[in-house]
């Protein structure tokens, strides 16, 4: 298991986290066959082993999206086994990723996310009126309103937003450097309001959290860089009041790009934006586009409101 665990993140480039999900499925494997995974003889496995393992997990329930991780995690292995020569035929070479379904993604309304962020600023300007020293509830307002702020004007993902130091700012020339997914970089623009907030926030930042270590992580918590579950819980409750279905980090990214579409911006601009490796990837945004439209045709023609009666 050492060898494969490097060859996913070394030579896949895979995420620790995918890392520990593809290694997971392997043990469930073995014990589905009734072995060790260390004992576990690669050359004896059939794609009928594999196909009966994934049937009985479709049986028990579990999505396609993870029944298709769990099909991609030993396609990983015994192309690493074939690649050793520990195999001559690769068992999963035929084997069919189970489909999964692609509901539009959940986004927060323009306008409500605008409201959101006005109203903040006015809280926050009374606070920082209020209080000449730095206080820890000026550091909360202007943090989670720094996040928000931040996930909807550039649409980054948390972990971007997480991973994020201000070695990555270059305020001066509006640029941010973002690593994303498989430590691929992208350099987007910042616009001028939002480096002005960064600003804001860095220096009360440094008042009260003087010796954070270097480079200095942009985001911080109670004198450390904030979590994933900090980042969502922040989101959460500054979304509460919004009639989004999902109030989550990836809801904003969402509304990052339908918010630029809506607006005219060209796929490809906003595929560089987001990162996407593929166009495609970036093409179901298009669909929300079309269903914002539908709705306002729907609410507003005469034509089509007559059709509804």
């Amino acid at each position: 298991m050492p060898d494969f665990h490097s060859y996913l993140l070394h030579e896949l480039n895979r995420a620790p986290l995918t890392v520990e999900a593809y290694l997971r499925d392997l043990s469930q494997f073995a014990d589905w066959l009734g072995m060790d995974y260390e004992s576990m003889t690669p050359c004896d496995v059939s794609a009928g082993d594999i196909r009966g393992w994934l049937a009985s997990l479709a049986r028990q329930g579990l999505a396609p999206r993870t029944l298709r991780r769990k099909a991609q995690s030993l396609r990983a292995y015994f192309k690493f086994m074939l690649k050793r020569d520990v195999i001559e035929k690769n068992p999963t070479r035929e084997l069919p990723l189970p489909k999964i379904p692609k509901p539009l993604p959940d986004h927060v309304r323009m306008e409500e996310i605008e409201k959101i962020l006005a109203d903040e600023e006015i809280l926050i300007r009374d606070i920082i009126s209020l209080n000449s020293a730095p206080t820890p509830e000026a550091e909360t307002e202007l943090r989670n309103h720094l996040v928000i702020e931040t996930l909807y004007s550039l649409g980054l993902r948390r972990a971007e937003l997480i991973s994020l130091s201000d070695n990555d700012l270059s305020l001066a020339a509006g640029e941010l450097k973002v690593t994303g997914k498989r430590s691929k970089q992208r350099i987007v623009p910042i616009p001028q309001k939002l480096a002005d907030d960064i600003r804001r926030w860095q220096m009360l930042r440094d008042k009260l959290w003087p010796d954070l270590p270097t480079p200095r992580p942009l985001f911080v918590m109670k004198g450390k860089r904030i979590t994933p579950s900090q980042v969502y819980s922040i989101v959460k409750g500054e979304l509460s009041q919004t009639t989004a279905r999902k109030k989550s980090p990836h809801a904003l990214r969402h509304s990052f790009a339908t918010a630029m579409l809506n607006e005219g911006a060209d796929l490809n601009s906003v595929k560089e934006f987001l990162g996407h490796s593929s166009l495609s990837t970036t093409q179901i945004y298009t669909h929300i586009s079309f269903a914002e439209m539908k709705k306002a045709y729907q609410s507003a023609h005469p034509r089509a409101k007559r059709s509804e009666e």
